[in-house]
């Protein structure tokens, strides 16, 4: 199969293999950083990660590039429907990371919560060319977080996003989409 159809084929199911997630990332090409600027729509792909369902169980909306030193990389959207701004906490990745229920959908209000605690209006990260699995691409660099992810290009609207987190042996997926 095409790697174009695979990849939207993924994309659509949200659902696939680390192994063939690695193999479609590893054929995407790189981005530069222009490419990378604006809003993007987020979506996770389950992989069998710890983190699988996570980020649509605590209302993740995506990710905003405003300049290559002034990154919003969690984006929520609250009970209303409106985004804000999350700053990324070290120990709730870890709990994620170690605590499967906090996955379940019943505790949607009580991630929505949490999230609303740490609003922020500050740039948690910011944006490189780094080489990551072979290829040099646009890269999100956590500022206080053990945390990088590496983006490829599946169309001029979508990326393939790959984090890899220091604390974590198996990368997490997930796709952003151009915000309209």
């Amino acid at each position: 199969m095409p790697i174009l159809e695979s990849c939207q084929s993924i994309i659509k199911t949200g659902k696939t293999t680390t192994e063939q997630a690695l193999k479609l990332f590893d054929a995407l090409e790189p981005v530069n950083l222009e490419f990378m600027l604006g809003c993007w729509q987020g979506s996770g792909i389950h992989t069998d990660h710890s983190m699988d369902g996570f980020l649509e169980a605590s209302n993740w909306y995506g990710k905003e590039f405003i300049s290559t030193e002034k990154v919003h990389p969690l984006l929520f959207l609250d009970s209303k429907g409106k985004i804000f701004k999350v700053a990324p906490n070290p120990t709730a990745m870890d709990w994620v990371l170690k605590l499967p229920i906090l996955k379940k959908n019943y505790l949607k209000p009580l991630l929505t919560l949490a999230n609303s605690l740490l609003k922020t209006e500050k740039s948690q990260a910011r944006l490189r060319m780094m080489e990551y699995r072979g290829k040099i691409s646009a890269t999100m660099i956590y500022d206080y977080l053990p945390i990088n992810d590496s983006f490829r290009k599946v169309d001029e609207n979508t990326v393939l996003g790959i984090m890899d987190y220091k604390n974590s042996p198996q990368p997490f997926f997930f796709v952003l989409k151009r915000c309209s």
